[in-house]
C-alpha cells in the first residue's frame, strides 16, 4: 500500500529485454536502503526489488504490465517516480493507493499559469466512473485532486514542489501517464454493478 507521496525520483541506468519480459536498473537516493523482496512504487507502479548494487536497484516488468502502463515505453536516462510502501504507523498524507496501475492517459493540454502547472489528461472512458469531481487519482503514482472532470478528460493542477521533485516536469502534451483511480470507488461502483444485475 502507497499514499501517492512520491519520496524521489530515479533514472533508469540500464534496460535488458528476457522474453516478454523488461528489466530495468534504477538509480536514485533510496536505492542502497532498498532490500530484495522489498515492494517499491515505480511511476505507481508496485515492483518488486530483485538486487541492489552501486546506489541502483533492480526490477522487472511482466507482458502484462508492460502492455498496461507506460513501462513499456521507458528508455535509458528517463526520470521515474519512487515510493515505498507506507509504514502503519505513519501519516497518510495522499489518499490509498495500491500501486496496481488501471490503465494509462494521455497529456491533451498543458497550462502554465502564475506559479503553478494544469494538466488535462484523456482516458478511456470506461473508467468515468471511477472519478468524481474533487476526488483523488495517481498520475504516475502522484497523489492528486481531479477537477474538471468529464467521460474522457479530467485536469490536476501542480504546484510547484510537485513540478520540481517528481517527473511531472516531463510531462508534455502527448506523454503518456499511469493512472490508479481510488479503491474505494472501485468498490463502490462494484457493488452498484452487482445490485444492478441482481
Amino acid at each position: 500500500m502507497f499514499t501517492g507521496i512520491i519520496e524521489a525520483t530515479g533514472t533508469i541506468t540500464g534496460i535488458e529485454t528476457n522474453g516478454s519480459n523488461k528489466t530495468f536498473w534504477i538509480s536514485s537516493p533510496v536505492s542502497q536502503e532498498l532490500k530484495i523482496d522489498q515492494s517499491v512504487a515505480h511511476n505507481g507502479v508496485c515492483l518488486t526489488v530483485e538486487e541492489v548494487k552501486n546506489g541502483a536497484h533492480r526490477v522487472t516488468a511482466i507482458a502484462e504490465t508492460l502492455e498496461k502502463t507506460n513501462l513499456g515505453s521507458w528508455q535509458n536516462d528517463h526520470i521515474i517516480n519512487i515510493e515505498r510502501c507506507l509504514l502503519m504507523n505513519a501519516r497518510l498524507d495522499g489518499h490509498m493507493v495500491q500501486g496496481h496501475v488501471d490503465t494509462t492517459g494521455v497529456c491533451s493540454k498543458l497550462a502554465e499559469l502564475d506559479g503553478s502547472w494544469e494538466y488535462t489528461f484523456q482516458f478511456p472512458p470506461q473508467f468515468a466512473g471511477l472519478l468524481v469531481e474533487k476526488g483523488s487519482v495517481a498520475v504516475n503514482g502522484i497523489s492528486l485532486t481531479v477537477f474538471d472532470v468529464g467521460i474522457d478528460h479530467f485536469s490536476v493542477a501542480i504546484i510547484p514542489y510537485t513540478y520540481e521533485h517528481t517527473n511531472m516536469q516531463a510531462v508534455k502534451e502527448g506523454t503518456t501517464v499511469n493512472l490508479e483511480f481510488d479503491i474505494i470507488g472501485k468498490y463502490v461502483l462494484r457493488n452498484a454493478q452487482l445490485h444492478t444485475k441482481s
